[in-house]
């Protein structure tokens, strides 16, 4: 037995020893995702740490994933298996910068995307996640929309969506954003007769370029059920990993190289172990901060 092989299933074991449940995000490693009950998106682990039934709930992906788990389960223990795993888009906004805009603009929603912080979440009306950002807009009786903390899915939903009016924060995933319209005329060129799948954490102008635009958990279903032979992924290489490995006879492709988020990528199967062995670290957030952020969760998991 190789050491992965060993350490995957000293996992498992420490997993049903501990009545464990593991959600693992698609960014994370493949060696993560093996070992994982499930393996989603940031929505679909929302929804599955709010009904499980176990007492444990381990979060392999970053610091906000964690916090949104242990909101909705304020009463199980949620460890994080890497501390410093943060997302730096989910640092660009503070509560201070939510109230100001509410200040400004009296009369509209403030829509949280997931990936931010508890505190910032708790000042906001309703989350949302890539997945159900479109629901969630429209099923609000507001016109008027602050959109935090993504100004590219922001300006995706505003186009989606154009009989309302979108205040854009100036936020976005460092990784999305670097990629720009030359990388997707440079794939297009290199890989014809491709389709280009894109997530709308990617700016405008890469946007304008794609065959379909969707989360991590859409852009892996239009890959396994496209008819077309080679499909250019434009989203984290976790995705890109993963359908290379389920679909063997289609050609996958990455919009550019090294399209990696590096805190995604910290959690490995030693830091899991690690994780479940000690039961570290826990994700812990006060009462009230858990009181007020818990509405804007509960109104986007009920959508």
């Amino acid at each position: 037995m190789s050491d992965t092989q060993a350490i995957k299933q000293k996992i498992l074991e420490l997993k049903k020893e501990k009545n464990a449940l593991i959600l693992a995000h698609y960014y994370q490693p493949l060696e993560v995702q093996d070992v994982a009950d499930h393996v989603c998106d940031s929505f679909e682990m929302a929804k599955l740490a709010r009904g499980a039934a176990q007492s444990i709930v381990v979060i392999c992906g970053v610091v906000f994933m964690g916090e949104s788990a242990k909101i909705l389960n304020p009463d199980k223990k949620i460890l994080i298996p890497v501390a410093d795993a943060g997302c730096p888009m989910a640092d660009m906004v503070t509560p201070e910068d939510v109230i100001r805009l509410r200040k400004e603009h009296p009369d509209a929603a403030v829509v949280c995307y997931v990936n931010s912080s508890a505190a910032v979440k708790a000042v906001s009306d309703i989350c949302c996640t890539s997945s159900s950002v479109l629901k969630v807009v429209r099923s609000l009786k507001e016109r008027k929309i602050i959109f935090i903390p993504d100004k590219n899915l922001g300006s995706y939903v505003a186009k989606m969506v154009p009989e309302k009016e979108f205040i854009l924060f100036n936020g976005f995933c460092p990784a999305h954003n670097r990629i720009s319209e030359s990388d997707v005329l440079a794939a297009k060129s290199a890989h014809p007769g491709s389709v280009f799948a894109a997530h709308p954490e990617c700016r405008e102008e890469v946007l304008r370029h794609a065959d379909f635009i969707g989360s991590t958990s859409q852009i892996l279903e239009y890959a396994r059920s496209s008819s077309a032979e080679a499909v250019i992924i434009g989203t984290e290489e976790g995705v890109l990993e993963r359908l290379r490995k389920e679909l063997p006879d289609k050609k996958i492709f990455s919009v550019a190289p090294n399209f990696i988020c590096r805190n995604m990528k910290k959690t490995g199967l030693t830091e899991l172990y690690n994780c479940l062995i000690n039961e570290q670290t826990e994700v812990t957030l006060a009462p009230e901060e858990i009181a007020a952020a818990k509405s804007s969760l509960d109104r986007m998991v009920s959508i």
